[in-house]
């Protein structure tokens, strides 16, 4: 049961846009060393979308030999073909990952049935604990409350990010599975509040960038001390909107290199971001306290 801040971890590349494993390497070993509760490999922010799969299989398992077991791995394995998802499923638990992140299908708009056929059939198929990952803001297609409540009941679905941004949603996800069925936050701004209601942590992109405070807020807020959660969520409150000011991972890659941690990689048809944000994307961090001024 992974409970706290987990970072939806960036893939690294170089300028060519090829995979920097050095650079990955140091990532992992700095989530480890900043008390992040467990890595997300290749899901939206690590550039699912535009890695091949034998590419995306190799992330998975570098970072699982990476991590050595200090820090478990969640692999990104959804995909918009039931057979695709499935076999990425199949890969990332040969490679070792703890469990698997499961996007909806995306651009084909399946109905709430087949959604809930899909989910079923690749949990079904591997014996992996698999979270389902709703985010219809990327994907134009809606996992709904009761979709997620009836996948709830099928061995090996385990939870949910839910990226809606919606309290009410967790509100009423939460009402009908029983405790064990977990529910995160893919949405870093209410995050602190998705806790509140019943969330058990936050699957994050500005952990890239804040990774001991992310997991120290959600750590405060899981024990109750709301108190200093809402200090800290209130520092990180500008990166958690600034990360945002283009498409994710656009501008979280740009606060890595700016701290040093990447080079400038990303792959078409991403771009760096643009320089008209530079500035206040660099405020944000500054006022996070991730950079000096």
């Amino acid at each position: 049961m992974v409970k706290g801040s987990i970072v939806a971890l960036v893939t690294p590349m170089d300028v060519r846009g090829q995979i920097d494993w050095l650079a990955l390497e140091k990532l992992v070993n700095w989530h480890v060393e900043s008390g992040t509760a467990a890595i997300v490999s290749v899901g939206t922010t690590g550039e699912s979308a535009t890695l091949d799969f034998s590419e995306h299989s190799e992330v998975v398992k570098k970072t699982v030999d990476f991590a050595a077991g200090r820090i478990p791995i969640i692999a990104g394995t959804g995909a918009n073909s039931t057979q695709e998802a499935l076999e990425l499923t199949l890969s990332a638990k040969r490679d070792g990952a703890d469990a698997c992140l499961l996007v909806t299908p995306y651009y084909n708009k399946p109905t709430q049935e087949g959604l809930y056929q899909h989910h079923k059939l690749i949990a079904e198929s591997v014996d992996i604990p698999q979270i389902l990952y709703n985010v219809p803001g990327r994907t134009a297609c809606d996992l709904l409350p009761e979709t997620i409540i009836r996948l709830a009941g099928v061995e090996n679905i385990v939870g949910v990010k839910e990226a809606t941004g919606n309290l009410q949603r967790i509100t009423e996800i939460k009402s009908e599975v029983t405790d064990d069925f977990l529910i995160y936050s893919g949405d870093d701004m209410t995050a602190l509040e998705a806790i509140k209601v019943g969330a058990v942590g936050d699957i994050s992109v500005t952990a890239n960038v804040a990774p001991e405070k992310m997991a120290r807020m959600c750590s405060a807020a899981l024990n109750g001390d709301f108190d200093e959660a809402q200090r800290l969520n209130a520092e990180l409150e500008p990166l958690h909107d600034k990360l945002f000011v283009e498409s994710n991972p656009i501008p979280v890659k740009w606060a890595m290199q700016q701290l040093g941690r990447i080079e400038q990689g990303i792959r078409l048809p991403l771009t760096w971001l643009t320089e008209t944000y530079h500035a206040e994307v660099r405020q944000a961090l500054v006022s996070a306290g991730a950079l000096t001024q």
